[in-house]
């Protein structure tokens, strides 16, 4: 089933079901489509909310963390969210990061599934290559542990975003930024209560990553998922689905 995606001023969103709200932040070429098997296990226990990210949209100069960071607190603020359990796939954990310690009161929890933030395997320097299909569909099947994740439909989507130039340069700001910003000293400052989830054939943020956030941010609980790699959420809806029921459940999965 299709998500519906809700318009008001700037802001582009998934707004579903009642409860104590789950928000879900997507990755660089992530879309809202990402989180659809999150959405339906949680909509009927949770508000499950899902900002579209500006990451092709917003103005080159401030084509960076900071101004997604940015656009999350004007989305948040808009919205009068608060307590929220914040969930962030690859550069949306690195922004649910920066996020979390500028608005500690906020959060609840913290769920972080291949995020960026400490180290990160970039898909290329020549990424994101235009004009050649068969190129994007490798980079895009590098994601996932299992190629046939990556559906024509997937694939059809990155590669109309990189046939842009102008959203191609956002991308690679974007993707600059995020590996310029090294969060080790600022994380273990984070007191929520977080929930690691990794694939432990990540390739993209590997699982020695995921042992060094685990080390870093105190209040900290460490899963790995087998035969997955960067998206734990998509290649593995429902072992993802239950670690985060758990976890949300007892504030901590310890």
């Amino acid at each position: 089933m299709a998500l519906e995606i809700k318009e008001e001023k700037e802001f582009k969103y998934i707004d579903e079901g009642q409860g104590e709200v789950l928000l879900l932040l997507h990755g660089l070429f992530g879309a809202l489509s990402n989180w659809e098997g999150v959405v339906n296990h949680f909509k009927s226990n949770y508000r499950v909310v899902i900002p579209l990210l500006p990451i092709y949209e917003m103005p080159l100069k401030q084509a960076g963390l900071e101004g997604l960071q940015k656009f999350v607190e004007g989305f948040v603020n808009l919205k009068g969210l608060d307590n929220m359990n914040l969930v962030g796939n690859s550069l949306g954990g690195h922004v649910a990061l920066m996020y979390t310690l500028a608005n500690p009161k906020k959060v609840k929890t913290m769920t972080l599934t291949g995020s960026s933030g400490l180290f990160e395997n970039s898909m290329g320097g020549s990424f994101p290559k235009r004009g050649s299909y068969e190129y994007i569909k490798e980079r895009v099947e590098y994601t996932f542990y299992n190629p046939e994740t990556a559906t024509k439909e997937l694939v059809d989507e990155v590669f109309e975003t990189t046939k842009s130039i102008p959203k191609c340069l956002r991308i690679v700001a974007i993707a600059k930024s995020a590996q310029r910003h090294n969060m080790a000293k600022e994380i273990t400052r984070i007191k929520h209560p977080t929930l690691l989830v990794w694939g432990l054939n990540d390739t993209i943020t590997p699982p020695h990553v995921a042992h060094e956030f685990n080390k870093l941010i105190p209040n900290s609980t460490l899963h790995f998922v087998d035969k997955c790699c960067h998206a734990p959420m998509m290649e593995h809806p429902e072992k993802f689905n239950v670690l985060l029921s758990k976890f949300l459940q007892n504030g901590n999965d310890s």
